[in-house]
């Protein structure tokens, strides 16, 4: 039968494509250390739960399409704490930030026109575009610098008369860069010159361990038509699960148009709104304690990672995952041969291979993503299970 070029042509997902040979490692009695996906393992807040648990109805109704208002007008008091002043009109609630993506795409590309996303960048930045037909250009950043952003004349190097927007990630899937003022202020006055939107994905913004302010694309000035934020529940609450995300622009044609394909999908989850609406009367002590356990994991994980022989990681300014660069061949190859063929005292780790974050798949060959979601147990066994494969992995190639 046929099968249409997009599907052929859609990658997989680095962070699920070995999940059939973690499957057949833990059917075989081997422990996985899941550092390859951000799946936290901090418990979601108790509020969120009782939320779950009194949900009393007689009927699970289709929410409206822009989700439920008493749930965008919370999230308005949200977003006030961090400077970004919305009206519940100009927030669309979706199922999840990926949703979000989806649609920005949707509403605003053409097939064939081109977005500017920076290397490494989250896998799906690309799906999406794939299943839109959009194009995606790549601005590359380095290991080597800790993704430190190009200058200016790199960006204007890859504009054309069909780029429609830039894309960034802040702080960043996969490389926790966190973009300077400078850097900003630099993708804003691109944004301003050749007309672009600027889509910027903060779910991340709680967890920023740096002294720098916080900077959203919503706070750049003279381009507040310009921007569409993607933003979800799942990473700040532990609430992967529940699939609610927004998309946020004051650009009102943007959002009709947004409307549109809101409608067609009918409603984003009742539940997991309920859920999130509660979320939002999460105490203080529970944002803390969680950002200071991301903080000592982050800090015990590189600090881990750098003394193995042959291994670098940067140092992340925020979100939860780290590049690291492996002394290997193949970091793919590696990576599934530690599901298939390895194992230490019962144990093995999985890790996202770093070629599929780059819109070139020569590009991170050596590298690999890591989520330090896992607590500082686990993740001392895993740095010992990391060390013990690749000293025998090299041992066997050479």
């Amino acid at each position: 039968m046929f099968i249409s070029e997009r599907a052929q042509n859609m990658p997989s997902s680095p962070i699920r494509k070995l999940a059939k040979y973690a499957d057949a490692a833990k059917r075989n009695g081997i422990h996985v250390y899941h550092l390859n996906i951000g799946q936290p393992d901090i418990h979601t807040p108790e509020c969120a739960i009782e939320a779950v648990k009194q949900i009393d109805r007689s009927i699970l109704e289709y929410s409206p399409s822009q989700g439920y208002k008493s749930l965008r007008t919370k999230m308005v008091s949200y977003y006030a704490e961090y400077g970004i002043d919305l009206s519940p009109d100009e927030i669309i609630i979706t199922t999840g930030g990926s949703e979000a993506v989806m649609f920005a795409y949707m509403a605003c590309l053409n097939p064939g026109d081109e977005i500017i996303v920076i290397d490494p960048s989250y896998a799906n930045y690309m799906a999406f575009a794939i299943s839109c037909g959009a194009v995606v250009k790549s601005i590359k950043t380095s290991i080597d610098d800790g993704f430190r952003l190009p200058p200016v004349e790199k960006f204007e190097e890859h504009i054309t008369d069909k780029t429609r927007a830039i894309l960034i990630c802040n702080p960043n899937n996969p490389t926790g860069y966190l973009y300077t003022k400078k850097e900003m202020r630099q993708i804003r006055d691109l944004v301003k010159k050749y007309n672009l939107y600027l889509f910027s994905d903060e779910v991340y913004r709680e967890f920023i361990y740096t002294k720098q302010p916080y900077i959203s694309a919503c706070h750049l000035e003279g381009i507040e038509e310009n921007v569409v934020l993607i933003d979800s529940v799942s990473k700040r609450y532990s609430e992967c699960g529940i699939r609610i995300g927004a998309l946020i622009t004051k650009n009102k044609e943007v959002r009709e148009a947004v409307m549109k394909f809101c409608q067609a999908r009918l409603s984003p989850p009742l539940l997991g709104q309920i859920i999130a609406e509660a979320s939002l009367s999460t105490p203080h002590e529970y944002m803390d304690e969680v950002y200071d356990e991301y903080l000592q994991r982050r800090n015990f994980l590189i600090n881990g990672l750098n003394k193995i022989p042959g291994v670098y990681s940067p140092t992340p300014m925020g979100a939860f995952y780290t590049m690291v660069k492996l002394p290997v061949d193949d970091a793919e190859k590696f990576c599934k041969w530690c599901l298939t063929d390895f194992s230490f005292e019962g144990q093995t780790v999985m890790m996202a291979p770093g070629s599929g974050f780059y819109t070139n798949p020569e590009e991170g060959r050596h590298e690999v993503r890591m989520a330090y979601v896992l607590n500082k147990t686990d993740l001392a066994k895993a740095l010992v299970v990391l060390q013990k494969a690749l000293e025998e992995y090299n041992s066997q190639m050479h």
